[in-house]
């Protein structure tokens, strides 16, 4: 594939994973946000599931692209999907600290442009005791922040230099990490929602395809492998 088409490729993917985004923003300018029973909890559902969905989709990349040669390019867009799954989940982290926890953003906005941006740190200070609360009690909380830290060890390593410092075996160990931000991400879904909702099987039957997939894959090379040592042999 051209270079060309390459780049006319991650501008189409650039927009279809900001437009979630650029729809949360119009529905929140536009009042329909606050139209909504509970406006936190439908930005907290929205970018968590969004954060979801692209991170299965980041994972889908390298079974799809091993279906034929053809599509082989497709493994130049995993990084690039990759990104905005973290973007999408930080967005989500973000919605509970500055948000559900009872900061209060506007006061802290205000006292910035009067030229007192110590109040964020203030409002923080105050949110805090009860963040740290939540964290140590509940567990869907705590296997979210989980995910959301190995998403962003793998953010922060994505880079070509980073991958070049770490040295491949050890970026590549680092980065299989991202199947356990998705098992953590989907145990964060199933122990969210209340007792009696299935909404999570779904994504979680598409990871577990994925997980067949690589599993199969893993299990037809080594029996090439083994077939070949047999006909050198």
């Amino acid at each position: 594939m051209s270079k060309r088409s390459i780049l006319i490729l991650k501008a189409l993917i650039h927009l279809c994973l900001l437009a979630p985004f650029v729809y949360l923003v119009e529905f929140f300018r536009n009042g329909c946000l606050a139209l909504k029973a509970d406006p936190v909890n439908y930005i907290t559902h929205f970018t968590g599931d969004w954060a979801l969905y692209i991170l299965l989709a980041s994972l889908a990349v390298t079974p799809l692209r091993r279906l034929s040669p053809k599509i082989a390019f497709l493994i130049r867009f995993r990084r690039l999907v990759g990104l905005y799954s973290f973007f999408y989940a930080s967005l989500h982290l973000a919605t509970y600290i500055f948000l559900f926890s009872g900061y209060d953003l506007s006061t802290a906005l205000i006292s910035l442009k009067a030229g007192h941006p110590a109040e964020f740190v203030t409002q923080w200070k105050l949110v805090w005791p009860g963040i740290w609360d939540d964290l140590l009690k509940r567990r869907f909380i705590q296997v979210g922040f989980f995910s959301w830290l190995i998403l962003l060890a793998l953010a922060c390593t994505s880079p070509s230099f980073m991958l070049r410092a770490m040295g491949g075996k050890n970026w590549q160990r680092l980065h299989r990490l991202v199947y356990i931000a998705t098992i953590a991400a989907c145990i964060h879904f199933w122990w969210l929602v209340k007792t009696g909702v299935r909404t999570p099987w779904k994504v979680s039957a598409v990871l577990a395809i994925l997980f067949a997939a690589r599993l199969i894959y893993t299990a037809m090379k080594k029996k090439r492998q083994s077939a070949s040592i047999e006909q050198s042999a």
